[in-house]
């Protein structure tokens, strides 16, 4: 209740909840300043009130079904009265993962189970199905767009359950509704297991090998705690550089245990029995709608279609990596043996420290050397100004546009003609309420309304990279870099987004092509014509030198075969859960070490778990996807070498690339997109070109 004086009367006017107003906003962007944790729950009600509302109107509707009058789309709700339930869920399950707290995991937990149900009363009521499964038989000519859009939302209902009867409907019900509170329970207790961990260090030896930007960070980290010395937690800026520099093998092991074990203990937090049950509630679910396995379900809506391409992918990559993997880590272990004495045995969070002593032996090169090259500005200059030089595009900061957190950035893009394109957010680095990891989303998509008004999108990337200190900027790695290029590869393709329909829209494809435009920008990375146009010291405005690149592209496929191995061998743990036919009731560290095993390289410890934190596949939406990383980067590879044949900033390829892929959403079959772009299929030549690695010649009997 908020009190004013009118004319010398105290009037009392009642505080209006942002989400049930225009914004008034720039670009009617969220309104993050103006919005109360009493907002969400109330929003949420309502919004659920008019989805009701709203299905009544379209099953009463007395005219015979159409295509035009029967699917829910945004465009036919131009007031935006009807979308308050996509407005309210978008922002708050956005927040949960980039500035969560704990009365928003407590609203997260009560209504999880009420929006679960809601979902499955609009996928589960017969009445709409039946006005859609009229027009799936008989309709109008339609556009190929809106053919598509026919077929997802049929076979979108087909796959919640429409075809079911009333007791199976009730079933999937229960289990969709128990899976949604697992799922969230077990994002919740990581991310708490998580912060709950520090290493806390007030001996200046126990730094010993850390470079300075270590120790600033983690003596900003104490600070900010309150603590004297320094503090190294479990995000990756900090826990990286420490595994990589310390030369403490006691402390480095307590780190990698205090990771590798994170949820798997006698407390709270602990997430075996979550995983348990996610893995056979969607079992349940996919043999309920007709599937032998979950992974039968996902894969039926895929580029890979079933589980027996999938293993013919892992099984061609193990037969081509895994021999150079091998002797990748027998040469690390020879160099730790050399360093350490012949009885020296290296253990798991021995590699990074080791590894890193190989690279600067064989390359003179260390992510520290280009940490003053990799200033946060001129990074952000670099990746703006190559999206520029690609398709014209360009950037500007709007300090009107309000943020959800200090750290976030907000800038208006503006297409190569001028015109506005699109809202871009920018949240940088980590704090206690943000998840680990990187990640692309959305506050609104991009649809295109009946007057032909291009509704344009807000995109947002979230990553977790160096923060700035009291003596330094925020100075990143390499690998930092490369992930900046990544989310930012996931926000071109929603910001390029021009379709008719919101639910085909930018990054709305299959999972296994999701990944190809993100993993397509990460080529730019160690690019000297890229590297010219922003890798400047950050302290003497001096160029990267030369030599400097040099020893870049001369160690950009090191210790590349064990990499794809560790991928591959998540993609076959995923898969091991999620092919699954009867119950599953196994000892899950025990299950996890013989799924992944003809992928893995070296020891396994018992105590050791990566099921209970595997946030893509539990709660991530990765769930018999994780293959898609190694999908996707087989054809950002075969992409990316049309660029090179044509030249890496050749904007003619690059507006092929827009047109024929970026802007083109879900609208027609990956497949074919990605045809229409290269000429072909294709192929994993490239990505073996691009690692340096040679197939092994069969002979012939």
């Amino acid at each position: 209740m908020i009190t004013k004086s009118v004319d010398n009367k105290v009037v009392n006017e009642k505080r209006k909840n942002p989400f049930f107003e225009p914004y008034n906003t720039p670009h009617d962007t969220v309104p993050f300043d103006r919005i109360r944790m009493e907002d969400y729950e109330e929003a949420f009600m309502e919004g659920i009130r008019r989805d009701k509302e709203y299905l009544e109107k379209t099953v009463n509707n007395p005219e015979r079904p159409t295509f035009d009058n029967t699917l829910i789309t945004s465009e036919d709700d131009p007031d935006g009265y009807y979308d308050l339930l996509e407005r309210v869920s978008t922002v708050f399950f956005n927040l949960l993962s980039a500035e969560t707290n704990d009365e928003m995991d407590a609203l997260a937990q009560k209504m999880q189970p009420i929006l679960t149900q809601h979902a499955n009363d609009m996928r589960l009521d017969k009445r709409l199905f039946e006005r859609l499964n009229k027009v799936h038989r008989h309709h109008r000519r339609l556009t190929t767009e809106e053919r598509v859009l026919l077929d997802h939302s049929y076979q979108g209902f087909v796959r919640s359950g429409a075809l079911l009867d009333d007791a199976g409907k009730e079933k999937l019900r229960q289990l969709t509704e128990e899976a949604s509170l697992c799922s969230l329970q077990f994002s919740q207790n990581l991310l708490k297991e998580r912060n709950a961990w520090s290493l806390h260090l007030t001996e200046e030896s126990d730094l010993a090998g850390l470079p300075e930007s270590a120790r600033e960070a983690a003596a900003q980290a104490a600070r900010e705690r309150d603590l004297s010395g320094w503090l190294f937690t479990l995000d990756a800026p900090s826990m990286g550089p420490f595994m990589k520099y310390s030369e403490r093998r006691e402390l480095r092991e307590r780190m990698y245990m205090a990771y590798n074990t994170l949820c798997t203990h006698d407390n709270e937090q602990n997430n075996f029995v979550n995983c348990t049950r996610l893995v056979n509630l969607r079992r349940e679910v996919a043999q309920l709608l007709g599937y032998k396995s979950y992974a039968d379900y996902i894969l039926k809506r895929r580029m890979a279609s079933d589980k027996k391409t999938v293993y013919a992918l892992f099984h061609e990559l193990i037969d081509a990596y895994k021999p150079y993997a091998e002797k990748e880590i027998a040469k690390v272990e020879r160099l730790a043996r050399k360093m350490e004495g012949r009885r020296f045995k290296m253990k798991p969070w021995d590699l990074a420290y080791y590894s890193h002593q190989l690279q600067m032996q064989e390359y003179d090169l260390d992510s520290e050397m280009l940490r003053p090259y990799f200033e946060l500005s001129r990074v952000i200059d670099g990746v703006f100004g190559l999206a520029t030089r690609l398709y014209g595009i360009t950037f500007k900061e709007n300090p009107d546009i309000p943020v959800y957190h200090p750290d976030v950035k907000a800038y208006e893009v503006f297409d190569k003609d001028g015109s506005y394109l699109a809202v871009f957010y920018a949240d940088f680095h980590p704090r206690k309420g943000k998840r680990g990891g990187a990640w692309m989303t959305e506050y609104q998509g991009q649809w295109i309304d009946r007057k032909g008004v291009n509704v344009r999108p807000h995109v947002s990337v979230v990553m977790n990279l160096t923060k700035p200190t009291p003596e330094r900027p925020a100075l990143l790695t390499l690998g930092e870099v490369e992930t900046f290029l990544h989310e930012f590869g996931h926000a071109l393709h929603g910001m390029f987004a021009n379709t008719r329909f919101g639910s085909l829209s930018g990054t709305n494809v299959w999972w296994d092509f999701v990944e190809l435009p993100s993993q397509f920008m990460e080529n730019y990375g160690k690019e000297r014509e890229f590297l010219r146009t922003f890798a400047f010291h950050y302290q003497t405005g001096e160029p990267m030198p030369d030599e400097l690149i040099e020893r870049i592209h001369k160690s950009s496929n090191f210790m590349v075969a064990y990499g794809c191995m560790r991928q591959v061998s998540f993609g076959l743990l995923d898969m091991a859960y999620y092919t699954l036919r009867k119950p599953f009731d196994a000892d899950i560290r025990t299950f996890e070490k013989a799924a992944w095993k003809d992928a893995i390289i070296g020891e396994q410890l018992a105590d050791t778990c990566m099921t209970v934190q595997f946030s893509h596949i539990m709660s991530g939406g990765y769930a018999a996807g994780y293959y898609s990383y190694k999908w996707a980067e087989v054809l950002d590879a075969d992409a990316f070498s049309v660029f090179q044949q044509n030249g890496i900033f050749n904007q003619h390829t690059a507006r092929r690339f827009r047109d024929c892929i970026l802007s083109r959403g879900g609208t027609e079959h990956p497949m074919l997109l990605y045809r229409r772009f290269r000429g072909s299929d294709p192929t994993i030549e490239a990505l073996l070109r691009r690692n340096g690695i040679k197939r092994k010649v069969k002979s012939k009997k």
